[in-house]
């Protein structure tokens, strides 16, 4: 029951946010890109700001455009904002504040209610995860490669991967027949991969969180001393591997860089050992419920 309480209140802020980024109800209601000042402002979830209803940006898109506008020169708000969000919620942001991770839960459950077999977690996929850093490379070095071979920098992973960019163009060109005209080789290939995901992300818990998301990536690095997190108390801990066991995230133990502080290693600790904390401190003394290696419960005193 806690466990169904958890995740139906993660889906909850997911889905506000998911609105947050999406106030401009005037481009929802006629399909159309607004040009809001508030363009500009970074988002801190994968959100591109070419959606219909979209307030903001993406802080993946505005990297690479800032880099290619700049002329070599640092985008200082951009790298900003990416430092904030990263040092405040590291990967927090990627289980309750992600509109794609969202969709990605919805199809997850989709696939369970369409009983579709789900590819368990391994050392494979562990290993897997790892590439999105190599598309992270991408994201800071590719636009300053073409820059540098033809003058012109070209936004990689927002032309050839994003699929949230997808999604708009999607809901853009299936209703204007005069984009439909024009659409080429690279609209297929971005609905192809975008359809990828979607069928993926029945079988596979969060493929393009896991895999290919070059922000989680990068909000990772922050994960082991971000300002909200899950922290273990080690004076607690027996080290029994069931918060590992039951994160379906590929991790190698609480807070590491793949982690996206979804609660469910909390949920499946015997020994209350784990607590959502905004500092180390708070977590210095063992809790008054702690465990022996055999999973049984036993109350001890401080002091004893």
């Amino acid at each position: 029951m806690k466990k169904f309480l958890l995740r139906t209140k993660c889906h909850f802020v997911q889905l506000l946010a998911a609105l947050l980024y999406n106030l401009d109800f005037q481009g929802i209601a006629t399909l159309s890109v607004g040009k809001s000042v508030t363009k500009g402002v970074c988002v801190p979830g994968l959100h591109c700001y070419s959606c219909p209803g979209a307030i903001g940006a993406c802080p993946i898109g505005a990297l690479q455009q800032s880099l290619g506008a700049s002329s070599l020169k640092l985008p200082f708000y951009v790298v900003g904002c990416l430092l904030a969000f990263g040092a405040l919620f590291g990967r927090t942001i990627c289980g309750w504040a992600c509109p794609f991770g969202f969709i990605q839960d919805m199809l997850d459950k989709l696939g369970r209610f369409l009983r579709i077999p789900k590819m368990r977690k391994s050392a494979f996929t562990r290993k897997l995860s790892y590439l999105k850093y190599a598309v992270l490379a991408l994201v800071v070095i590719g636009p300053l490669a073409t820059l540098a071979i033809d003058g012109v920098a070209s936004p990689l992973f927002c032309t050839y991967i994003c699929p949230a960019g997808t999604i708009a163009g999607v809901a853009l060109v299936s209703t204007s027949p005069d984009l439909q005209a024009i659409v080429g080789a690279l609209f297929t290939w971005k609905t192809a991969v975008l359809a990828a995901i979607v069928i993926a992300a029945m079988a596979i818990y969060r493929p393009f969180c896991r895999f290919l998301c070059p922000l989680g990536a990068l909000y990772g690095f922050f994960n082991r001393f971000c300002a909200l997190r899950y922290v273990v108390d080690e004076n607690a801990c027996t080290n029994c591997g069931a918060c590992v066991e039951a994160c379906r995230m590929d991790v190698a133990r609480v807070s590491d860089h793949e982690c996206i502080q979804c609660g469910a290693c909390k949920e499946s600790c015997a020994c209350g050992a784990i607590r959502f904390s905004v500092s180390r401190s708070s977590l210095k003394q063992p809790p008054a419920i702690a465990c022996d290696n055999s999973g049984q419960e036993e109350v001890q005193k401080k002091g004893k």
